[in-house]
């Protein structure tokens, strides 16, 4: 009985330091100073950029990018777009060389037939090419503006500023509940979280695709790893301990293809909880004892890389409440039962992110999307299942094994025209 108490109040003390950290990003973000610093240079001495594009059977959706790319209003002298073909087995080498005919010297195909699995390998080996000032780094079915590098390079003009990272925003929002609901996920997630983040001076968090990352920081935390499911949140902490500040740009926006099936979401969930935790493990401690990175800045690292552990907390709360009402041993006015609602409710209400998405939601001035908010409840649950599902898969995996890369299923046509 004894250490189910201790577990169930460590468990309290937890989803209330993450309740209270999702109602500050939001205060903040709704009524707090925000900082745009850098999103309005247009005029500038323009460092050299390569714009990385990785690509593992992507035919339905590599030409769309592509043609957003040539478009860009960046220097064509200072920009080249390397498309990094991962052992493609569909028409995605045929539709990149078409680009690279008509474009010869700004599209250059990086066709990778072998080396590990995973992105990470495969932006490895690309980036031992490139001699650029600035990596932009975009996923085969993003669809960036016209303006979009620019706004991505323009941070890397402050000298300490080591990654950059861009607002992700759905296109396939209307096919159905999940996109809609993934849609409100993605703006509370960028538009609050990171957006406050940024606000007050702690740590946004590159995202790995609408990306900048600057050579130099690249050199000096030792290039990509090739053995993690989340280059971009390793890479974000390697960048931090070694003294380097990330910046978040909310108004650069750039259009993604989120899962429009509930399996594709789970495998999708799975890989990040996956990745995500092997940073957890690697760079806890070391995050703990940095003496390059200010406290308020070391606070919000480390909850972030609890992130999706909270996920395995709440369900071990749950757990341990059941045990120990219905063992007798719930403090009924004493305080457990009572917290034991406290935290039910905090935990689909904030854990989900709903105060932030209806945040975000009202910002946007989608105010008809808050209609489907009670529905988050669903994608709550099957995302706190799966990134258990995750931990738990990731945790008994036999000692220096290959986690497998789940590619995310493309739904999009190649019909499809970018407006």
């Amino acid at each position: 009985m004894d250490i189910a108490h201790i577990a169930y109040d460590i468990v309290i003390v937890l989803i209330t330091v993450y309740t209270v950290r999702h109602y500050v990003f939001t205060l903040n973000r709704l009524y707090g100073k925000q900082r745009h610093p850098f999103v309005d240079i247009d005029t500038a001495n323009w460092p050299t950029v390569t714009v990385l594009v990785a690509a593992h059977n992507e035919e339905a959706v590599i030409s769309h990018s592509l043609e957003a790319l040539v478009s860009v209003s960046y220097p064509q002298d200072r920009i080249r777009v390397v498309v990094v073909n991962d052992r493609s087995q569909d028409s995605t080498g045929e539709i990149i060389e078409t680009y690279v005919k008509r474009y010869p010297d700004r599209i250059f195909h990086f066709n990778r037939k072998e080396g590990k699995p995973g992105k990470a390998a495969a932006l490895k080996d690309a980036t031992e090419l490139v001699n650029s000032d600035v990596i932009v780094v975009f996923d085969a079915d993003y669809i960036p503006g016209r303006g979009l590098i620019k706004q991505i390079v323009s941070p890397f003009f402050d000298p300490e500023i080591g990654l950059v990272m861009g607002r992700v925003v759905p296109i396939n929002t209307g096919r159905n509940l999940l996109t809609r609901l993934l849609d409100m996920e993605r703006a509370g997630g960028y538009q609050v979280d990171q957006q406050a983040r940024m606000n007050m001076g702690l740590l946004p968090q590159y995202g790995g695709t609408v990306g900048g990352v600057r050579m130099a920081t690249l050199r000096d935390v030792g290039g990509w790893l090739d053995n993690t499911l989340a280059e971009d949140t390793d890479l974000t902490y390697r960048a931090l301990l070694r003294g380097w500040k990330t910046v978040y740009q909310n108004r650069s926006e750039c259009y993604e293809e989120v899962p429009e099936t509930w399996a594709v979401r789970i495998r999708q969930i799975i890989r990040w909880a996956k990745g995500h935790n092997q940073s957890l493990r690697r760079y806890t401690g070391e995050v703990m004892t940095s003496k390059n990175v200010r406290f308020a800045e070391r606070l919000d690292a480390l909850l972030l890389l609890g992130v999706y552990a909270m996920s395995s907390v709440i369900l071990l709360g749950w757990v341990l409440g059941i045990y120990l009402f219905y063992m007798g041993d719930m403090k009924v006015f004493g305080g457990y039962l009572p917290i034991l609602a406290l935290i039910s409710y905090s935990a689909v209400g904030n854990s989900a992110a709903f105060f932030e998405i209806a945040a975000a939601v009202y910002l946007d001035g989608g105010k008809n999307r808050l209609r489907l908010l009670p529905f988050n409840f669903f994608n709550f649950m099957i995302s706190t299942l799966s990134v258990t599902r995750g931990i738990v898969t990731y945790a008994l995996a036999k000692p220096g094994s290959r986690e497998k890369w789940d590619k995310t299923q493309r739904f999009r046509k190649q019909s499809f025209i970018v407006s």
